[in-house]
């Protein structure tokens, strides 16, 4: 199974990202909210990611956030629901929102995501519900400990270029992280006056 993917973006469009990751090139389905993100990225980007296996044919879906990819595999797991469909539904409503409509019951609001219909809205009710009891703040927070972390690992190959040793370098960026710094230049500051 192919859980993540780090690489530099080739080609990136709204519904697909073809990433390259050491020399090999994978196509990965995305939803919007992911390609806002990664679209300008200059850097590598990482994807969490899905391996979809059909019949015919092995299909990556990726995402910016662990939140998202865990929402899209509940979603392909209820009936009726693939992964075109999942992905036009966090294409279409933050994750947030869509457990916020699926906790309140809130058919119509579900049934103005494409691909879903009424019996399809009551499905996602019934069957993710109680799914989604603690989730909507993990999102937030997985979201920002993404977001952390990704700095936190830009700081650190900032620091070891400087000729600070890796074992230094961890603990300190991570007194520094758990003291509330968020951005890499914080974080390089902060860790440079413990160092």
């Amino acid at each position: 199974m192919i859980g993540l993917l780090r690489g530099q973006i080739l080609d990136c469009q709204p519904t697909r990202v073809i990433l390259d990751v050491q020399g090999v090139g994978y196509e990965v389905f995305i939803p919007i909210s992911t390609y806002d993100k990664i679209s300008k990225a200059a850097e590598a980007v990482t994807l969490f990611t899905h391996l979809n296996v059909r019949e015919d044919a092995l299909q990556l879906y990726g995402f910016v956030t662990i939140g998202e990819k865990s929402l899209f595999q509940k979603l392909i797991a209820v009936s009726g629901i693939g992964p075109k469909v999942a992905l036009g539904i966090l294409s279409s409503a933050p994750a947030e929102e869509f457990m916020r409509h699926v906790r309140n019951g809130d058919v119509s609001r579900l049934k103005a995501l494409p691909g879903i219909g009424k019996k399809t809205a009551e499905r996602l009710i019934l069957e993710l519900k109680d799914k989604f009891g603690g989730e909507l703040a993990a999102v937030h927070s997985t979201a920002a400990s993404a977001i952390q972390s990704d700095a936190i690992d830009e700081a650190m190959m900032a620091l070891l270029s400087l000729g600070y040793s890796r074992a230094n370098v961890e603990k300190t960026l991570q007194k520094v992280a758990d003291s509330g710094a968020q951005d890499v230049e914080s974080l390089v500051k902060a860790a440079l006056r413990h160092l």
